[in-house]
């Protein structure tokens, strides 16, 4: 399965790709009505200086937008952190959110719900391409919680052989550019930066002290705090400090 580019980066090569052509076009275009190398050189060069500006532009946009998304502070994160934020975001969508327990997840981080359909998630907050591994125990997780598709998230990439058995899978893969652009084009505000996801939600605070299961963010008429995930076996509670 090959890799499903974003759309700011089709359109970014989009532009590159027109731009070289016209280019290209004012070069032999003004050597064939003017017959001058003088005069096409000029062109040339006129034409490569808007080349590397129309470049610098593009640079200078994508840094921004990789600014923006939070995504250089997800690389920083430990991977339940990484699992919360994604229950921030996918919150942020609509989606009703269950957190699986620390151990015996069975290939699902996540759980969520919207419309009726369930969709098991599998988080992999990587410093490298994702393998075929994660695809495998999110296929199995399909199966285990009655879900009718399987999502796993990297804030890196996959291997093509991961690309090739998901396809057939059920099984959605959203790499890098694609979390990029979820996280964009949500609702400013909908859901705390990872930076404050970060701050609030320590390595220890995201563990249950009780019984060592996940803590899970929940709901109640005063407010969101921290709740264990295996009650009601442990009634443990904590504040929720982000928002």
């Amino acid at each position: 399965m090959a890799r499903r580019k974003s759309k700011a980066k089709q359109q970014e090569e989009f532009i590159q790709g027109l731009l070289g052509l016209v280019i290209l076009g004012s070069i032999f275009g003004t050597y064939a009505l003017t017959k001058s190398f003088q005069a096409t050189i000029i062109v040339t060069v006129l034409a490569a200086v808007m080349f590397i500006a129309v470049l610098t532009i593009i640079g200078i946009k994508r840094t921004e937008r990789i600014k923006r998304s939070g995504i250089m502070d997800i690389d920083k994160m430990e991977g339940i952190q990484f699992e919360q934020y994604l229950g921030y975001l996918f919150r942020a969508q609509g989606y009703k959110i269950q957190v699986t327990k620390a151990a015996g997840d069975y290939g699902a981080d996540l759980i969520i719900q919207k419309n009726g359909k369930k969709i098991v998630v599998q988080a992999k907050r990587y410093s490298k391409n994702v393998g075929i591994k994660a695809v495998q125990e999110a296929q199995a997780a399909i199966a285990h919680y009655g879900a009718a598709e399987a999502w796993v998230v990297t804030n890196s990439d996959f291997t093509a052989a991961a690309y090739d058995l998901a396809k057939s899978n059920r099984v959605r893969l959203i790499n890098r550019e694609a979390l990029v652009e979820m996280i964009l084009v949500m609702n400013p505000g909908s859901a705390p930066a990872p930076k404050e996801v970060m701050v609030a939600t320590s390595m220890d605070e995201m563990i249950c002290p009780r019984c060592g299961n996940k803590l899970v963010l929940r709901n109640s008429a005063k407010g969101q705090f921290y709740g264990c995930s295996s009650f009601p076996k442990c009634r443990y509670i904590k504040k929720n400090q982000v928002g």
